[in-house]
């Protein structure tokens, strides 16, 4: 299968890598995207946002490296998103391009509105990828190179858990993977001098896995289930 994860900023990807790591063992094509590069971080005051940009991006990359992913990074601009059209056109692209058959991403009700408006256009890009005359709309008409397949198959919708919103949890049992996630863990915590212990970390993920039966689990909740696009769109 393909998966595609789409999160606001580089260490959002945090209470899935279990989840990405596991898909990519077992020979799953992964997608870790990002739509900005968190280039306003406040632990970089004295830097400039060229130089942050530069050392978040290596952190994103260094990550999806590990977990067998493959990196993205759209670059629409740290607390600059306002969960537009053309933001979830550019998502709408890459979901004709990768043509994933699950979505994880953030919630839609979390504080931060680079989280939600993720949320937002991850969740709009679906319609959107299934149109034709949409994914295709700023294409020259007789350049068959640049045109795109609209993203037309079924899609499962998931999302972080949210505080507010009632849907069905789904948990993935990342024991195996606990070590790496651990190592990714604490290497954000270090670089960021972040005052969470990793063991805290990793009891909220064995506290999932009490709830799943397993030592150590993700949790996530679907959204939605998407069929086949009708022929009529």
């Amino acid at each position: 299968m393909r998966l595609l994860a789409l999160f606001a900023h580089p260490d959002d990807e945090l209470g899935c890598v279990g989840t990405l790591r596991k898909h990519a063992a077992r020979g799953d094509e992964v997608l870790l995207a990002w739509t900005t590069y968190g280039e306003l971080a406040s632990q970089f005051e004295a830097e400039t946002a060229a130089e942050v940009r530069r050392v978040r991006q290596e952190h994103g990359e260094s990550v999806a490296q590990k977990l067998g992913a493959t990196p993205h990074f759209f670059g629409l601009g740290d607390s600059r998103m306002t969960g537009a059209r053309g933001e979830a056109l550019e998502v709408a692209r890459l979901y004709a391009r990768f043509k994933p058959d699950a979505v994880l991403t953030w919630s839609d009700d979390h504080p931060h509105p680079d989280h939600r408006n993720t949320a937002k256009i991850a969740f709009d890009a679906v319609t959107l990828a299934r149109i034709p005359k949409i994914v295709n709309e700023d294409a020259a008409p007789d350049d068959e190179a640049e045109r795109l397949e609209p993203h037309r198959k079924p899609l499962r919708f998931y999302q972080y858990p949210s505080r507010s919103i009632i849907r069905p949890y789904v948990h993935v049992d990342i024991s195996e993977h606990i070590g790496l996630v651990a190592e990714i863990f604490s290497f954000y915590r270090d670089f960021y001098d972040w005052p969470v212990s990793t063991e805290t970390f990793l009891q909220s993920r064995a506290l999932n896995g009490r709830e799943s039966g397993a030592d150590y689990a993700e949790k996530f909740q679907l959204r939605r289930d998407f069929l086949p696009a009708r022929a009529y769109l």
